[in-house]
């Protein structure tokens, strides 16, 4: 018998009630692993312990390929048309919305972000995705291509069969959608591990699309760390696709199993070290206020984050100066109050790298503007920080922080930043500020990055494609591009006349 974890929730933002099994959802049931082994769930605000979910092992995902499997071969893929998955999904995409107070309340206990964030932006996102790839299910199709007068060809674009997803604990519930919408829209059956870390809303979605009606064994969470769950999928000799979004460093390794085992395709959505570019004749007051969220939405723990500030020399004071009591304004605390901007890291390994950053700043001789401390004693909290006086090869200019910390970067013209924008082994996202389109256009155009923001920054459409450049990835999420992740090309040659 599994547990079932419930909770009351009673404060200004919701008040109501969450429940739903803790097993790893297989072949259409919540179960316990092979192994029978648990893990904690941690709030992050006070580092104490949610509850406890079932986690599973390389056993556990042998026995749920098989089952995706035969779903995949009698239930769904080509025997489930485009227009009954787009019902399906549709169905799913209200019960979500029926449930999103819930499931954003349940996000915020299990990350520490803000809850009007949790609504508006990860859930709303989410709701988003599931209805723009639900209706993009009937609609995925090839091209008859001419050859001669005696023959014709034409293209099948269909579903790869069985695939895994992984998904880190940033944005848990908006990048489970990324994933699971365009995969499940172009007929392909899943196998989702959530971070050990944020499993909640990941469950909950596994109770709604059981109530939806999916097929069992089409869709499967998988709770458990990346040894124990992610390497077996990757590994996995008949799993033939692996969607993976997180570190670099983790990217290289899924790369390598997928490779040393049946080359399986791969997407990667990885790190970033985004450069924030601010011209002189940029509206300061806007670009601060941009500047801000691009550093700090997510208590920095956003892969596009823009944490290289540059700034044109003769501006720079001003920016300075307003960014930095723009930044004091920058409310820490409970994520449940109404006026909260900024929550808690999400784990005591987190907290310590970026503290651990912080120090390398410091050592390396940059300047802490502000900031830079620690905050409250229990949960995982610090100060919205930020550096100046740095140097181009510091840790800080360099490496994702993940974290709360930006560096303010001076610059004299448009070659120099640019060059000095570019100078990193990211290139996931960029922003430009500047009255001037055509300056602002030519700057982005140059930039080596995946998406480049202007006048704007950290802006995410369900059909506008999202990836990067560089070390940061391989692939798009969102948007027609990402359809290309979860289809296989065939050619099909249709002889009627000819003879040889």
């Amino acid at each position: 018998m599994v547990n079932t974890f419930t909770h009351e929730f009673n404060n200004a933002s919701f008040k109501g009630k969450t429940s739903f099994p803790v097993g790893l959802y297989i072949n259409g049931e919540f179960v316990k692993g092979k192994k029978g082994q648990m893990t904690d769930v941690i709030d992050p605000t006070n580092a104490k312990k949610i509850t406890s979910v079932c986690v599973a092992t390389k056993e556990d995902v042998d026995i749920t390929v098989k089952a995706a499997q035969k779903a995949f071969d009698t239930q769904w893929g080509l025997n489930c048309p485009g227009n009954q998955r787009s019902k399906l999904l549709l169905k799913l995409a209200d019960l979500i919305e029926q449930h999103e107070d819930e499931m954003a309340a349940l996000e915020v206990l299990n990350t520490g972000k803000p809850f009007h964030w949790a609504k508006d932006g990860d859930v709303r996102m989410a709701l988003d995705t599931f209805r723009y790839y639900a209706g993009w299910a009937d609609k995925i199709s090839g091209k008859v291509i001419e050859t001669t007068n005696e023959k014709f060809a034409y293209t099948r674009h269909e579903p790869i069969g069985v695939v895994g997803q992984i998904i880190p604990w940033n944005f848990p519930f908006m990048l489970l959608s990324w994933k699971v919408a365009p995969a499940l829209a172009c007929g392909n059956c899943i196998i989702l591990k959530p971070s050990e870390f944020t499993p909640l809303t990941a469950l909950l979605f596994a109770k709604l699309a059981h109530e939806a009606g999916f097929p069992p064994g089409v869709i499967n969470i998988l709770n458990g760390t990346g040894q124990n769950v992610g390497q077996p999928i990757a590994e996995h000799m008949n799993i033939e696709k692996i969607s993976f979004t997180g570190s670099t460093l983790t990217g290289r390794k899924i790369m390598e199993a997928a490779a040393k085992s049946n080359l399986k395709s791969v997407t990667l959505e990885l790190g970033g070290k985004s450069p924030n570019i601010i011209f002189d004749d940029a509206d300061i007051d806007k670009a601060v206020n941009w500047a801000s969220h691009g550093v700090y939405w997510n208590v920095g723990q956003c892969c596009c984050a823009g944490t290289r500030i540059f700034v044109q020399e003769n501006v720079y004071d001003e920016f300075l100066k307003k960014f930095t009591e723009k930044t004091k304004t920058v409310q820490v605390g409970d994520p449940f109050a109404q006026n909260t901007d900024v929550g808690a890291l999400i784990s005591d390994i987190q907290y310590n790298r970026v503290l651990d950053f912080i120090d390398s700043g410091k050592k390396d001789g940059a300047t802490v503007h502000y900031g830079g401390e620690k905050l409250k004693k229990e949960g995982y909290w610090i100060q919205p920080t930020i550096f100046t006086n740095t140097r181009p090869d510091m840790k800080i200019v360099q490496e994702e922080i993940f974290g709360p910390v930006c560096v303010i970067i001076k610059f004299k013209d448009d070659a120099d930043v640019i060059r000095q924008a570019n100078d990193t082994s990211y290139g996931l996202a960029a922003a430009v500020f500047s009255r001037d389109l055509d300056r602002a256009l030519q700057t982005a155009h140059k930039l080596n990055a995946g998406t480049a923001w202007v006048n704007c920054v950290n802006q995410l459409h369900a059909q506008i494609p999202f990836g990067g450049f560089k070390q940061s990835g391989i692939g798009r999420e969102l948007g027609e591009y990402a359809l290309e992740n979860y289809t296989a090309i065939k050619a099909v040659h249709v002889n009627f006349g000819h003879t040889i």
